[in-house]
């Protein structure tokens, strides 16, 4: 038995050991690997927190999860790219494109928004889930299944292999793209100027209104039509500045719709009404599931990536369920 016994703290010793500290001798004997882990844990957040970022403001002007948000990039982006195929420079696809992003917001407001007023949020997630299914029916019929390479280039994105910087760092080179610092750049100029229209404009105080009740801010005068249109206009332009920046990593394809699922994890440890929670919460999660991919997947079985945003949501519901940034309720009987 103490044969055993020793022989069983041996060998846990050992899990300890090759699950604990041996990742962090890794990560810390090689500096300079560690922190391009980190960078592209960072471009993969930042991509991540552009998806949460659609999601939030259509949350914060209905109090409705848009499940649609993912289609609406993929459907950006291949309007993009189609405009361009037929013979239109990039940037006048561009602005067409907005255009057409404008026309789905008010087709949105005036078709289905617009009949389910006061309707329960079950009622208007599942009218989301209806415009996703349309969306991907109607852009294959127009776009085809085949996945589009994205126009980055045309638009001023450098994606070659030879468009990066590198560092010397730690006796090692850390290599930063163009393309992902663009990506950074792009998400802090949303967060900014979305934050800024939220808190200090009269238009987002009144989005602000219609999501605590949609009777209130009726009564007040707020038009209901005119703000959801605005909202999800503005969110098409986040799905629109998403699938930019997804396309130039790779190409765009109703594929793609998947990688939004991403954006349920980041909005429940930023929180559902938190702009800068998005930036967080997605900054976590990316960061987050490349350091476990890379030190820990071995042990796991690999495909750390697949899952480990979700166990961190899970925990964040049963410990902090408003989030890092979103607003506690509490309930008065």
């Amino acid at each position: 038995m103490p044969i055993l016994a020793w022989r069983i703290r041996g060998t846990m010793m050992d899990m300890l050991y090759n699950i604990v500290v041996d990742p962090f001798v890794q990560m810390f004997g090689t500096p300079d690997f560690l922190l391009q882990v980190i960078w592209e844990g960072f471009v993969s957040g930042t991509l991540y927190a552009l998806l949460a970022l659609g999601f939030v403001l259509i949350f914060k002007a209905s109090g409705v999860f848009n499940f649609a948000q993912g289609i609406m990039v993929v459907f950006a982006a291949l309007t993009l790219v189609g405009l361009h195929a037929i013979g239109m420079p990039a940037y006048v696809a561009l602005i067409l494109t907005i255009g057409v992003m404008g026309l789905l917001a008010l087709g949105v407001e005036r078709f289905i928004m617009r009949k389910l007023v006061n309707q329960p949020d079950i009622i208007l997630f599942m009218a989301t889930i209806g415009l996703t299914y349309f969306l991907i029916g109607f852009g294959e019929m127009i776009f085809g299944g085949e996945p589009q390479k994205m126009i980055a280039e045309e638009l001023g994105l450098p994606t070659g292999p030879d468009d990066n910087i590198a560092f010397d760092v730690f006796g090692g080179v850390v290599i930063l793209e163009y393309r992902d610092i663009a990506a950074a750049v792009v998400a802090a100029l949303l967060v900014f100027f979305l934050g800024f229209f939220f808190s200090k404009t009269r238009i987002g105080r009144a989005l602000r209104a219609v999501a605590d009740d949609h009777q209130a801010a009726l009564s007040v005068g707020i038009s209901l039509n005119q703000i959801w249109a605005i909202v999800w206009f503005a969110s098409g332009i986040v799905a629109l500045a998403t699938g930019i920046m997804w396309g130039a990593k790779s190409d765009v394809s109703f594929a793609l719709q998947i990688i939004a699922l991403k954006a349920l994890p980041v909005l429940v440890l930023g929180g559902f009404t938190s702009i800068p929670g998005a930036i967080v919460g997605g900054l976590i999660i990316g960061i987050g599931e490349k350091l476990f991919e890379i030190y820990w997947g071995g042990l796991m079985g690999g495909g750390v990536e697949s899952w480990f945003a979700y166990v961190i949501a899970l925990v964040f519901l049963l410990f902090r369920p408003q989030g890092l940034f979103g607003e506690k309720i509490i309930d008065r009987i």
